[in-house]
């Protein structure tokens, strides 16, 4: 057992700790270095890995363009962001970096998953029944039997590995400010 002196008065603490109320909502032109944002966009330019092992990508909305970034040390969470492709809409949250001006990732929400198509083959002649040729690089297809063109190649949507919603860094790469997952009620 421990013993003590006799209590003379207490006193609580309040915390912001795990609470997310250093982010604030901002349009990508009012977000300035050292902030702490919640902002909305589009994923503009698909995310690429850089020396280092972190992964950038773009997002914009109405009012302007902005990085964001994965650092190493969010390990899995990295993975995540690169099944990431141009037209997702995404909640990016995290503090922001001077130059060049970036987003440091603490979390995201997935609202919405644009579809993701890949070419299976070249299109087939409806005279011929051959497969067309390919006239160069956005220029579209020819016959080489008929001469028939087409814009269009066969194409398959493909499923995405990744799905909506709120994604997090790992533990030991978290702010003591970021809110935990578990303690966000989710729709």
């Amino acid at each position: 057992m421990i013993k003590s002196e006799k209590i003379q008065s207490w006193l609580i603490f309040e915390t912001n700790q795990g609470t997310d109320e250093h982010l604030q909502k901002k349009k990508i032109k009012n977000i300035k270095p050292y902030d702490s944002v919640i902002t909305e966009g589009i994923v503009t330019k698909e995310p690429y890995t850089i020396k280092g092992g972190h992964v950038i990508f773009k997002i914009q909305d109405s009012t302007g363009e902005i990085d964001c970034a994965a650092y190493e040390p969010t390990k899995e969470f990295r993975k995540i962001i690169r099944k990431l492709i141009m037209g997702d809409k995404i909640l990016a949250y995290g503090g922001v970096r001077k130059k060049p001006l970036t987003i440091n990732l603490e979390k995201i929400n997935i609202e919405k998953l644009e579809k993701k198509y890949k070419k299976i083959e070249n299109p087939i002649c409806k005279k011929c029944g051959k497969h067309m040729k390919s006239k160069g690089k956005n220029q579209g297809f020819k016959c080489v039997k008929c001469g028939t063109k087409s814009q269009k190649a066969n194409i398959q949507e493909q499923k995405r590995k990744i799905k909506n919603g709120l994604y997090e860094v790992p533990v030991c790469a978290r702010r003591h400010l970021s809110k935990p997952l578990k303690r966000i009620k989710q729709k």
